[in-house]
């Protein structure tokens, strides 16, 4: 017999489970580090991919836009955006010439006190001109293969230069986050967001995956109508730590983080699971269902169809979000998915993906809310992670195999060849 416990809120959960039905659990890999923090993005700046130096692209007296993310990602601005700023002043730019841009995408504004806390109080305080991004003041300039209009913030358009700063992780429908990103659906307007993410239900659209996406083909396409210069991108740890960083050209440089994710949190497993039990990874990850919401759907790679995802999340602060709440609350799954295809609503967006993964497997949910809360939006409610596991052997059968994922909200799993 096996012992598992699992991070719950601020507590664990456990249960016991025969070596015998035991696949495993999904953890990250553990990866060589060098360099780490600021130094590995002086690293990266000093050795781009597929570009020359900032400071040799750059001229002095262009008008040049950083455009990089607001206050809802973990992207650590403050400790990128001087070494950037650093760079395009040795490149003869002034700072009065470089106007840095929060990708808002459909979120809300900041105020000032976000800026200084995103930016840093020397950059904040150093004549460099800040911008929210506004979705109701872009530029027309084409559309994409699979439907996005490419409709930009004038004052990125009109930039003589445009670098890009995020960080580079695993997306649900996007397959990673970063590079192009930035623009697409960060500093565009409602109706291109709109068109990028209804995508989100076609095949393809999953995490992990770029060639064949339609979310993410879109979004690379937009430098066909408008370049990117450069991008900084960074990794990073379970601490928000900066584990490895790229810069230099949009694509090349992102698709080499988009391998570094893959080394560190790529998960190959021989073959999928009947029960898939799974954490977010305690507080804060399982908040909120809206927050635990990237476990499940990284999970739905590693059960069968038809099969069971136990998903052990708090989520004692209710849904998170508003229209996610509204969805999950009034609407049947199929009617998500097919509203979704027709009006993208942020929010509601999660709901959607929820209702995808329900249509694979069966969710039996151990949390801190109420059971007929549970019952009314699909899940089924048990009060221990082990009630739960004798509940899934009992339809599934005492030969039922099952894989563990302490760390569902970062790593993904995928079937090996």
């Amino acid at each position: 017999m096996k012992s598992v416990e699992l991070k719950y809120g601020k507590e664990t959960v456990s249960f016991d489970i025969a070596e015998s039905n035991y696949l495993g659990e999904i953890l990250p890999n553990a990866i060589p580090l060098g360099t780490v923090g600021e130094a590995e993005v002086v690293r990266a700046l000093e050795n781009p991919i597929g570009t020359e130096r900032l400071r040799d692209i750059v001229r002095p007296g262009e008008r040049v836009v950083i455009v990089t993310s607001d206050i809802t990602r973990p992207v650590p601005s403050h400790r990128i955006l001087p070494l950037v700023i650093r760079e395009l002043e040795r490149g003869g730019v002034e700072k009065a010439q470089i106007t840095v841009v929060f990708a808002l995408g459909s979120h809300r504004a900041h105020t000032e006190g976000e800026k200084r806390t995103l930016v840093g109080d020397a950059v904040y305080d150093s004549g460099v001109v800040l911008l929210d991004s506004d979705p109701d003041q872009c530029v027309e300039l084409g559309l994409c293969r699979h439907g996005t209009p490419v409709d930009i913030f004038e004052p990125v358009a009109r930039a003589d230069r445009r670098i890009c700063i995020g960080n580079v992780e695993f997306h649900y429908f996007a397959g990673y986050s970063g590079g192009s990103k930035a623009l697409m659906p960060g500093v565009s307007s409602r109706r291109a967001i709109q068109a990028n993410h209804s995508n989100m239900i076609r095949p393809g659209a999953q995490a992990g995956k770029l060639e064949g996406n339609p979310v993410r083909e879109d979004i690379d396409q937009i430098t066909d109508f408008l370049p990117i210069d450069f991008i900084v991108n960074v990794v990073l740890d379970k601490n928000k730590e900066i584990v490895k960083a790229f810069a230099g050209h949009h694509e090349l440089a992102h698709r080499a983080g988009c391998r570094a994710i893959d080394d560190m949190y790529k998960i190959g497993i021989r073959e999928k699971a009947d029960i898939v039990v799974i954490s977010p990874g305690g507080f804060p990850k399982d908040i909120n269902l809206y927050q635990a919401q990237k476990a499940l759907d990284n999970a739905q790679h590693a059960v069968k169809d038809g099969g069971i995802i136990i998903w052990c999340a708090s989520s004692k602060e209710g849904f998170g979000e508003d229209h996610f709440e509204e969805w999950m609350l009034n609407k049947k799954p199929e009617e998500m998915i097919e509203e979704i295809r027709k009006n993208f609503i942020l929010g509601a967006h999660k709901a959607a993906a929820i209702s995808m993964v329900l249509q694979k497997a069966d969710i039996y949910m151990v949390s801190d809310l109420e059971d007929e809360l549970i019952r009314r939006i699909h899940f089924k409610p048990f009060p221990t992670a082990q009630v739960a596991l004798d509940a899934a052997f009992a339809k599934l059968g005492s030969g039922a195999k099952v894989i563990v994922m302490p760390q569902a909200g970062s790593t993904l799993p995928y079937l090996e060849e």
